[in-house]
Order: C-alpha cells, then structure tokens, then sequence
C-alpha cells in the first residue's frame, strides 16, 4: 500500500513540476500585459495634460494646422507602451518570434493595401493635369462645361480643377473626369495690344 501512495505522490509530483512552470509562465505573461495597460495609459494622459500645460494645440492652430496634436502624440506614447507589453507578454510565453512574424505580415499586407488605394486615383488625376498642362487644353480664365456643371476656371493644378459657376460657388473637379467625359471649353478672349 505505501508503494501505490508512493507512486501516486510520484504521479502527481511530476504533473504539479509540468504544470506549474506553464502556469506561471501564464500568469506572468497576464500580469506583465495589464501592468503595461496602466503604465501605458498613465503615460498616455500624463503626456496629454504635459502638452495641454504647453497649450500645444492652441500654437498649432494658430499656424493654420487643425490637427489634434497633443492628443496624438498621447495616443502614441500609450499605443507603443502597450506593444511593447504585449511583445514582453509573448516573449515570456516563447511566442513573441512566431506571433511577431505574423503581426509583421499582416502590418506590411495593410500598409501595401493601403497604399494602392491611396494612390488608385492618383496616377490618373495627375497624368490628366500633366496633359492639359503640356498640350494647354484650357488654361485660367477658360470656361468649361462638363455635364450640367459650368463654370470659369479659377485653379489649374495637376490634380484638380477648380471652377467657379455663375452662381459663385466653387466647384473642384478631379483631372481624370476630364478623360472621361465631354468637355465644353470657352478660350477666354486675348487681348489685342
């Protein structure tokens, strides 16, 4: 009888020495994450009300910027604490290189993603501006007519048009419409010298 509570103690000693290391790797890597949660969003609001003292966004408005400044770079600040928990969390784990390969493709996949869109109207817009700049289809001062929109043209850039309508508002117009659709062009009159 004392062999079997023997082997039965081994048994159960064994499991505690297997389950115990995984166990506290566990709660380690859960304590090592919400400690960086508050130390992120402490830093986060320490930063802001820092840069509100400094009344960072009053200066920046006053150059003409309306961005929210102080509280993206508090966003930051807390956003980067928090990966930083997160990877520490996962390197106690022994799963920081396998998870940060996948966190790494996926970022590189959303920001390759987020460029072609950025740029899918672009490329048209701007090759269209270059156009009617080089074979000066219409110029300041021309009026247009494209569809039911009329207007004289205020603003020639490579990327849009700007008109003005007979009833003064204005009217921005990306470049590529001008490839795809009838254009009415009035040359404004030249003076004779």
């Amino acid at each position: 009888m004392a062999d079997v509570v023997n082997q039965s103690l081994g048994v159960v000693n064994g499991v505690s020495n297997t389950v115990s290391p995984q166990l506290s790797r566990i709660v380690i890597a859960i304590l090592i994450l919400l400690i960086g949660l508050i130390i992120g969003k402490l830093a986060g609001l320490i930063i802001k009300r820092v840069l509100n003292e400094v009344r960072l966004d009053k200066h920046i408005k006053e150059r003409g910027f309306k961005f929210p400044i102080e509280k993206f770079i508090s966003n930051i600040v807390s956003y980067v604490i928090y990966v930083i928990a997160v990877i520490m969390s996962l390197n106690r784990l022994g799963l920081a290189t396998a998870i940060l390969t996948i966190i790494a493709g996926i970022i590189a996949l959303v920001v390759l993603v987020s460029f072609a869109l950025s740029v899918r109207d672009f490329f048209p817009n701007f090759f269209t501006g270059l156009r009617i700049k080089m074979r000066k289809l219409f110029s300041e001062g021309d009026e247009i007519q494209i569809k039911e929109v009329a207007g004289k043209i205020t603003s020639l850039g490579f990327l849009e048009t700007r008109i003005k309508t007979s009833s003064n508002e204005e009217i921005i117009i990306p470049n590529s419409i001008f490839n795809k659709r009838q254009v009415v062009v009035r040359k404004k009159a030249s003076r004779i010298k």
